[in-house]
Formats: structure tokens, C-alpha cells, sequence
């Protein structure tokens, strides 16, 4: 099985731990801490060699990389998943109906009747973000650990960039993945957009930029563009994007694990280092 993996450990010792997952059909990463002083101990990241074609394929990476990374065969005090795919859609509360979630995704999700819906609550901009976890992985992550929680990546994005954005004028966001993207417009503290595209290219990801920029008017040498994730200095996504927006920067994460040296970098991995 194809896997690159890139990993950094500190420590093993700790009388008590947590485990933070991350996964898509891109790739599944995972992030050891101290329960008590909440240290990182070991964050690990898979690529795979190409996006997989369907939940099912994923968790046979998953049962893989379970079945040979030592360090996921231990106990943990608890388990937090991180579900990322752009099978969501945000509904404000006063639109919103528990009981009737499928609604909601039908205008942008391609739903059947046996997926299962489920929402986060989005306090912080009174909505709820309804969206298709991958249950099987679900099963899978119960089955070895027991209960554990949950959340799409996009509820975590919202809520702590929403909490890192202070300007008083429109900022964007991009954070990249393989292969999708999520772009957040932020204002005086308030969300103003919110949207995720797939994209195969450097060149639809730009486009998808200057798509936000232009429908929300904001001019490409004026506003402020921060980068996390998937996406480095050196690489083609960058560099196209600085032909085409002028103010760029990388998130600063409030949690330094890796540094200048290292083969991957903070921004990179900041949703599972929250």
C-alpha cells in the first residue's frame, strides 16, 4: 500500500493520553498529547498517493495504517475525530430543523437515503453546520476505542478563525487540502463567507480566489489573504497566488510544535493542533 508518512515524536511517556484524528480521501493524520498538560507527544501525517474513490477505500488505508503504527495501538483518555469533506452546508438557527436535516444538503450534496446526517452547532455565528460523516470510519474508530467525538473540519475552521480574525476590514482565508479547498471571508470579527471547492489544478485554485474576491468586491491588491494547510512557500499553489494577490501570510498557530527544519510546519497541521 502506498503511504508517505511524515511524523515527529517528542516523548512516549505520559501516564495519560489523547488522540486527535484527521481524516479525508487525501490522506489521515493524527496528533498524541499529554492529557494533563495537554504537550504534544507525536503528530504523524499519511499521504496517500492519489485521492481514493469512495469512504470504503479510505478505511482500508485506515485499517492499515491502524494495523501497523504502533503508536495507535495503546490507550487513550480520549478520542476526537476530525471528519473532512465538502459534504456540508451551514444552516442558521432560525432555518434550522433537527428533524429534518436532508433538505439543507440536497441544494449542493448529493445525497442517498441510507446516509447518515448529523450537525455541529456553530454558536459563535448561531448556525449549525449539517453534513455526511463517513460512518463506516466512525464504526471503525468506536470499535478500537470505544466513544468518542466528533466534528466536520469546517465547524473547527469557523470557530477558530472567527477567534484569530480581529481586523475591521474583509480578510480571507484559504485553507488548502489536496484536493479541496475552504475559503472564509471574516469582518469585524463576523463571518461573512463561507464555501469549499474541489480543485485539481494550481490554476483552479487561484480562479476560486479571485471568484470570492470579485463576488464580494474585495480588490486583490488591497485585502489580506491567509494561508493554512496544505500549501507551502515553495510550492506551485503558492507562488500562483502570489502573481495575483499581494498581501499574503501564513496562519500563526498559538501552538508551535515544529520548526524551519522539520518536514512539516505548523500552519500545515493547524486543525489538529488546536
Amino acid at each position: 500500500m502506498h503511504l508517505q508518512k511524515k511524523s515527529k515524536k517528542i516523548s512516549a511517556i505520559a501516564p495519560h493520553k489523547s488522540l486527535s484524528i484527521q481524516f479525508s480521501l487525501d490522506g489521515f493524520s493524527f496528533c498524541i498529547r499529554n492529557s494533563e498538560s495537554k504537550e504534544i507527544l507525536n503528530y504523524t501525517e499519511y499521504s496517500f498517493d492519489k485521492t481514493v474513490a469512495s469512504p470504503e477505500l479510505l478505511l482500508e488505508k485506515i485499517m492499515f495504517i491502524f494495523g501497523n503504527d504502533s503508536e495507535l495501538q495503546q490507550e487513550f483518555t480520549s478520542v476526537f475525530a476530525i471528519h473532512q469533506n465538502n459534504l456540508a452546508t451551514i444552516v442558521p438557527n432560525e432555518y434550522f430543523d433537527r428533524n429534518n436535516l436532508k433538505p439543507y444538503l440536497n441544494f449542493s450534496v448529493k445525497t442517498l437515503s441510507t446516509d447518515f446526517l448529523t450537525y455541529d452547532n456553530l454558536e459563535s455565528i448561531e448556525a449549525h453546520n449539517v453534513y455526511i460523516p463517513y460512518v463506516n470510519i466512525n464504526n471503525f474508530i468506536f470499535q478500537n476505542f470505544g466513544e468518542f467525538e466528533y466534528k466536520h473540519h469546517s465547524s473547527l475552521l469557523i470557530n477558530k478563525l472567527l477567534s484569530y480574525s480581529t481586523s475591521k476590514e474583509s480578510e480571507m482565508f484559504v485553507y488548502a487540502g489536496v484536493s479541496q479547498m475552504d475559503i472564509l471571508v471574516m469582518k469585524d470579527e463576523q463571518l461573512i463567507l463561507y464555501n469549499s471547492f474541489l480543485y485539481e489544478t494550481k490554476e483552479d485554485f487561484i480562479y476560486y480566489i479571485l471568484f470570492v474576491a470579485e463576488q464580494l468586491h474585495l480588490d486583490p491588491e488591497e485585502f489580506n489573504l491567509t494561508l493554512l494547510g496544505k500549501i507551502e512557500e515553495n510550492s506551485d499553489l503558492y507562488q500562483i497566488t502570489y502573481k495575483f494577490v499581494r498581501n499574503i501570510n501564513f496562519i500563526e498557530s498559538s501552538t508551535v510544535y515544529f520548526n524551519s527544519n522539520d518536514e512539516l510546519s505548523n500552519h500545515s497541521t493547524y486543525l489538529l493542533l488546536l
